[in-house]
């Protein structure tokens, strides 16, 4: 069985710990987006892989 990491899509690290968050895109749907705590924290941007929405 294959395990597939999630990661912060601002920084790129994995997810694991409190204050990581993952959830669909609000505008599309269809991407999974992953923030770690530091990026949330910071609100560094991120942008969704299927519709280019960007937020903090």
């Amino acid at each position: 069985m294959l395990r597939v990491e999630r990661r912060c899509n601002s920084c790129g690290v994995v997810l694991h710990g409190l204050g990581t968050t993952t959830f669909l895109c609000p505008s599309c749907g269809k991407a999974t987006i992953g923030r770690c705590a530091r990026c949330r924290d910071q609100s560094v941007p991120y942008k969704c892989s299927e519709c280019g929405l960007q937020g903090p």
